[in-house]
């Protein structure tokens, strides 16, 4: 015979799930990666506190994520005294220019 679990424990397990969800340390989403027409790469649910490398050639990135992100044309996600980052709002993409060197690494804006 089954014994009938009292609400205030199913309430707490459901409180201990919703808190562990809400401590994540990902953005939630796809970071999209090309190189002309063709994917390169997709990355899934970046850590938050970290810099994240690309495969060869990224001209291109899109930002499906809820986060913001940083670009860099380093892979260590520095910023040379000769360039620059590129802030990417989150829901947006961004193409270097045809004369410049390819994204590198990206990084989250906490």
């Amino acid at each position: 015979m089954p014994v009938p679990r009292s609400p205030a424990v199913l309430v707490g397990i459901a409180m201990l799930g919703m808190a562990l969800t809400a401590c994540e340390e990902n953005a939630q989403g796809m970071i999209e990666g090309r190189s002309g027409a063709g994917v390169v790469e997709m990355i899934s649910n970046p850590p938050v506190h970290a810099c994240h490398r690309f495969r060869e050639g990224v001209t291109h990135v899109t930002n499906y994520t809820q986060s913001n992100i940083m670009l860099y044309r380093t892979a260590d996600c520095t910023e040379p005294a000769s360039g620059q980052a590129v802030y990417l709002d989150r829901r947006m993409s961004d193409q270097t220019a045809p004369s410049s060197a390819p994204w590198r690494s990206f990084s989250i804006v906490s």
